[in-house]
């Protein structure tokens, strides 16, 4: 058998650097101050302020209240025995209004049998079912996303990391459940669980006590002895 046939060898040319490159690497690379020029052309995206806001007052909020409410907050709602209308009525002194959304509703199909009955009170006709437009059925990103776009809701839910997201949007309150109640977060006109407290903002708000009008002791003191 004869050799097999080798190819012809070919010399391996170096790559020839230019003075070109030299140039545009020391501008694009080693000159730091050119990126910085090229970031500050981009557009701002700085997000509109909702004509409700004044400052941090909300004043599209007001009675009746629209609550929203999340899965959680109905399952613990039921793990405590609250009506959930009753019971933002006591806490609000108003007509509250439940809202839940489709992605809400999906989100309570999906879990089955474990949260039968809170899908049971989901579909009760008091309340109000809220279309979602948007593609996906993650309820978090649904409640911020319409929460962020129209400031006339009070974000009801029990989850530390969507309290966490509604506190980064202004003006919207939270209503959360503690000591087998409902309280509220970031509303002045509603109480912390009691009519005291109620009692006691509305007259440091007018200033009562400031100016000395009266010692707050005796205001609940029992004027029949």
């Amino acid at each position: 058998m004869g050799r097999a046939k080798k190819g012809p060898k070919f010399a391996a040319m170096k790559k020839i650097i230019t003075s070109k490159a030299i140039k545009h690497y020391k501008e694009e690379v080693l000159n730091p101050k050119k990126k910085d020029l090229s970031k500050d052309k981009l557009p701002r995206n700085v997000p509109q302020v909702s004509s409700a806001l004044y400052f941090k007052y909300n004043t599209a909020l007001g009675p009746p209240y629209r609550v929203l409410v999340d899965t959680n907050f109905i399952n613990f709602s039921i793990q405590n025995k609250l009506d959930l209308e009753k019971a933002m009525m006591d806490c609000l002194y108003a007509k509250c209004t439940p809202c839940i959304t489709d992605c809400v509703m999906a989100e309570l199909e999906k879990l089955g049998q474990k949260y039968r009955v809170a899908l049971r009170i989901a579909k009760d006709p008091r309340f109000e079912r809220l279309p979602c437009i948007h593609k996906g059925t993650y309820a978090d990103d649904c409640i911020v996303d319409r929460v962020t776009q129209h400031k006339c809701y009070i974000v009801a839910t029990c989850d530390r990391d969507l309290k966490r997201r509604i506190r980064k949007v202004p003006g919207v309150p939270i209503m959360y459940i503690t000591q087998h109640k409902y309280s509220i977060e970031r509303l002045p006109e509603a109480t912390m669980g009691g009519g005291k407290l109620h009692l006691k903002s509305t007259i440091y708000s007018l200033g009562v006590i400031r100016m000395g009008r009266f010692n707050w002791p005796d205001l609940y003191k029992d004027k029949s002895g």
